[in-house]
């Protein structure tokens, strides 16, 4: 992590650490509420091109097969591109009610690029792929 960016580091942790509670509670409206409007969401089998999507999407998960889900994540790395953009770096799962932890084949690594804009961090784009290789 960057130690002379300190403040940003604690801004981009301070969106991650959002979107999560936001998960935790079922809140599609507050999970994309650091997305900029255009940001895309690519995972595999699905892409999504706007905030509006990304909250559809979630709030539809959040009403039926990821209701009472939480995540983990825990951030890996976090780079700077100039002044205004970032790439942040995590491995992360969804766990569903009644599991203890995340099974190793639903792990992914994630990607995240961040946009400052008016002084603020927004999510531009998001990516994942499994951590662990389909045998």
């Amino acid at each position: 992590m960057t130690e002379n960016r300190a403040h940003d580091v604690a801004a981009i942790k301070a969106v991650l650490e959002d979107l999560y509670q936001a998960w935790a509670a079922g809140d599609a409206d507050a999970f994309v509420k650091d997305y900029t409007e255009d940001a895309t969401a690519i995972m595999p089998g699905s892409r999504r091109t706007s905030r509006e999507e990304v909250r559809r999407n979630m709030a539809e998960g959040f009403a039926s097969y990821l209701k009472g889900s939480t995540t983990v994540d825990r951030l890996e790395s976090l780079r700077f591109l100039g002044d205004c953009a970032a790439i942040a770096v995590s491995e992360t799962g969804v766990k569903f009610p009644g599991e203890t932890e995340v099974p190793a084949e639903r792990m992914v690594h994630a990607t995240w690029v961040l946009e400052k804009r008016d002084g603020a961090w927004l999510l531009a784009a998001y990516h994942n792929s499994p951590a662990v290789a389909a045998g």
